[in-house]
């Protein structure tokens, strides 16, 4: 009876840990995205409080890029010390004090710098909440990394369409409505704190590996570690990853893909109100754009997945996005959503991207170093993209110039996407 009575307890508080561990997962994944697509459709009025150059408000589009390749890549080291639970606390705190500030300063530095806390607790939650996953629910890791996945992108597109009504419902106050989101981000703190303070673990009292040994993912994906090459080398595998041709299609397609998500997420909104339309129709189309990617997604992984070659879904995505750049070069107001639903299907090319990484390696230690190559690389590559858009911007008046540039960049991109999407292996 008491044997019973014990176990019938450990159920329970099993039990208890999931539900626990399943609000905390999906709470924090609400908050992996407001932090960025909040600001684009109030962005004309943060840049004229703040006395912000388009110049520096394209390197606040190239904040999350920086972030996620810098500060992530610590994400591992911190977890081995401190936890999972209690690095993916301390980034929602982070978050949380990000946002609850930042509105509330008087010039650009101290925005960037707030903005620049809150993109670093993303960027570590970003890494860990896959490690999350695998430890907390072993036998659903696929239910549970999709489950959090939607949540992902439901926070995307719901800050991207409501940012402005809620600033409406403050008086106008485009500073209210950065601020408020916040509160989501202090609303995940608690259950972290919860499983911080628990201290259970999965049964095999699993540490947390850096990449070399497990890949760390990103909504199921693998993500990048510097540094993880020399570890997976010392596994066995001694390709210079650096060196092969098809590493390098891999490193320029994702470089050249996230630099059109950074400049969808960062100045798509401004374009749709520059050309005409108000703001809260500016920030539904973008919100269409994110919430295209969450069926999308799954369905492009899992086709991508079953071919040998994914040549042709890269060169027909990158087709989408030059029609919709080119729609939106043209006229942007006379058929918005339609460049709207062409660049969100054209954003699929993440997901596509990592798929490919995943398929081109020929054993496990190989697509580890694969990844971190490929993403660290093109991450980099990523940065200049947005700030020479919102330099183009500033300097010539108008879109004409900052889009024919970005049509231009998707031409590289789709030939990348051809070489990389070859039936080849790395091994």
């Amino acid at each position: 009876m008491v044997v019973r009575m014990k176990s019938q307890g450990r159920t329970r508080s099993t039990t208890w840990t999931h539900r626990l561990a399943l609000a905390a997962l999906v709470l924090a994944a609400l908050n992996l995205r407001p932090a960025v697509t909040s600001l684009g459709p109030v962005l004309e009025e943060a840049r004229a409080a703040l006395g912000m150059s388009a110049t520096l408000a394209g390197l606040l589009t190239s904040v999350p890029a920086v972030c996620f390749a810098l500060v992530g890549s610590a994400a591992p080291r911190l977890a081995r010390r401190h936890g999972p639970d209690g690095v993916v606390l301390a980034g929602m705190a982070a978050v949380t004090a990000g946002l609850a500030l930042r509105p509330f300063v008087a010039n650009t530095p101290f925005f960037l710098t707030l903005s620049g806390l809150a993109l670093a607790g993303i960027a570590v939650a970003n890494v860990l909440l896959p490690v999350v996953v695998k430890q907390r629910f072993p036998d659903r890791v696929g239910m549970m990394t999709g489950l959090y996945s939607m949540a992902l992108n439901l926070g995307a597109s719901t800050a991207a369409a409501v940012t402005v009504p809620l600033a409406g419902a403050f008086g106008g106050d485009w500073r209210a409505g950065l601020g408020v989101w916040a509160v989501l981000a202090a609303v995940a703190v608690p259950p972290w704190l919860a499983l911080t303070r628990d201290g259970r673990r999965p049964v095999a009292q699993e540490r947390v590996q850096p990449a070399t040994q497990e890949p760390v993912q990103q909504l199921g994906r693998p993500v990048a570690q510097p540094g993880s090459g020399d570890a997976a080398a010392r596994g066995g595998t001694h390709i210079r990853v650096a060196r092969n041709p098809t590493a390098w299609a891999l490193a320029v397609y994702f470089g050249l893909q996230a630099t059109s998500a950074y400049v969808i997420m960062g100045w798509l909104p401004q374009i749709f109100r520059d050309s005409g339309l108000s703001a809260e129709t500016a920030g539904l189309l973008f919100a269409l754009t994110s919430v295209l990617g969450v069926p999308l997604s799954f369905v492009l992984a899992a086709l991508a997945g079953r071919l040998r070659n994914q040549s042709g879904i890269a060169v027909l995505l990158g087709a989408f996005g030059l029609v919709g750049y080119a729609g939106l070069w043209a006229a942007p107001a006379a058929a918005p959503w339609l460049w709207a639903v062409l660049l969100g299907v054209a954003n699929c090319s993440f997901p596509l991207a990592l798929t490919m990484i995943a398929m081109r390696g020929r054993d496990g230690a190989t697509v580890i170093r694969l990844s971190a190559f490929a993403q660290s690389a093109g991450y980099l590559l990523s940065i200049p993209g947005p700030i020479l858009v919102g330099a183009l911007y500033q300097h010539t008046g108008g879109w004409r110039a900052p889009l024919a540039f970005v049509v231009c960049l998707m031409l590289p991109q789709i030939v990348a996407g051809f070489f990389a999407g070859r039936d080849r292996q790395i091994s």
